[in-house]
């Protein structure tokens, strides 16, 4: 375990992440650094146990992450320097690895300079964040798209009578049935799958809604609720989709809700350029449907831990 001089620095002070806590956490998230989709307040608020502190008008968070615990890299603005010293610290104390998450290539560069040759890094390709420009996905132009709008088509002349309406008071309850029907026959298909985590987290979005500023679109023929999409903003160019569910058995279902909430977003927000639709999380199926979209870019991400640290990543 690394023998860092912890009482050069100062401690870490950290605590659960609460509803109260968003629009401080939002003031440092502006801090000039494209962010991927963990640092959204939102994925904080729903997933899993994040605790954050404040040090050196920096935010630190303490996260479990497949059963690892992790320090996502600091955000804020200034000398990253001694908020760093007392990740490291910090990790030494609890006689953990030290384990830092999300950096970019910048704060990977960043990272070795400030201590060289004392960490080593991997590549986290799983958590690439899937980039996409917003009118590509609102318009879906060009010949890159041909396959996507006779998608989109085919859904249309199915379904020619469908509607889009918001996610608020009014549709909250259907919403929710369909997200339980969904994982119901998830679970059906794939007994053993892995689905009461993120079953969790949309119970919770649900819950919370309103307090949280998500914003959402349900996709109608008549009563019948065909798909679902929720998301949130991440910076003042970025919003980020959190979830989305379509019937298995509509036809184009996600992808007309995928460009009609692209569409929606442009005309409420005329200044968003992207849409962050998060990872694939290595799941061949995900990573396949994602690329077929042409995202306009990723947020490639990296972890260090030092060297000393028996770290498996």
């Amino acid at each position: 375990m690394n023998t860092y001089m912890q009482e050069t620095v100062e401690a870490l002070n950290f605590s659960a992440i609460s509803l109260g806590d968003k629009a401080l956490y939002e003031q440092y998230l502006r801090d000039g650094r494209e962010h991927g989709c963990e640092y959204s307040f939102i994925n904080l608020y729903l997933w899993g146990r994040q605790r954050a502190a404040l040090l050196h008008d920096h935010i630190v968070l303490f996260s479990q992450f497949n059963r690892r615990s992790i320090y996502p890299y600091p955000i804020g603005r200034g000398d990253k320097k001694p908020v760093l010293d007392a990740i490291i610290a910090d990790a030494a104390r609890r006689g953990i690895a030290c384990r830092i998450s999300s950096l970019g290539e910048e704060e990977k560069e960043m990272l070795e300079s400030l201590y060289p040759g004392k960490f080593r890094f991997h590549c986290d390709r799983d958590a690439f964040d899937y980039v996409y420009g917003i009118d590509d996905l609102a318009d879906l132009k060009g010949k890159k798209y041909h396959g996507k709008r006779n998608h989109f088509y085919r859904f249309r002349d199915a379904h020619p009578n469908y509607t889009v309406v918001p996610l608020d008071e009014n549709t909250l309850g259907s919403a929710m049935q369909m997200a339980d029907a969904w994982y119901a026959e998830k679970l059906i298909e794939n007994p053993d799958g892995d689905f009461q985590m993120e079953q969790a987290a949309i119970a919770k979005a649900f819950r919370h809604y309103r307090e949280l500023g998500i914003e959402g679109l349900i996709l109608m023929d008549g009563d019948e609720v065909l798909a679902i999409t929720m998301g949130s903003r991440l910076s003042e160019n970025t919003f980020d989709i959190h979830f989305e569910k379509a019937r298995a058995n509509v036809d184009g279902a996600y992808t007309a809700i995928n460009c009609e909430f692209a569409r929606y977003l442009r005309e409420k927000y005329p200044e968003l350029e992207f849409l962050n639709r998060e990872d694939d999380m290595g799941i061949e199926g995900l990573r396949k449907a994602k690329l077929s979209y042409k995202p306009h870019h990723m947020i490639e991400k990296y972890w260090a831990c030092l060297l000393e640290d028996d770290c498996d990543y």
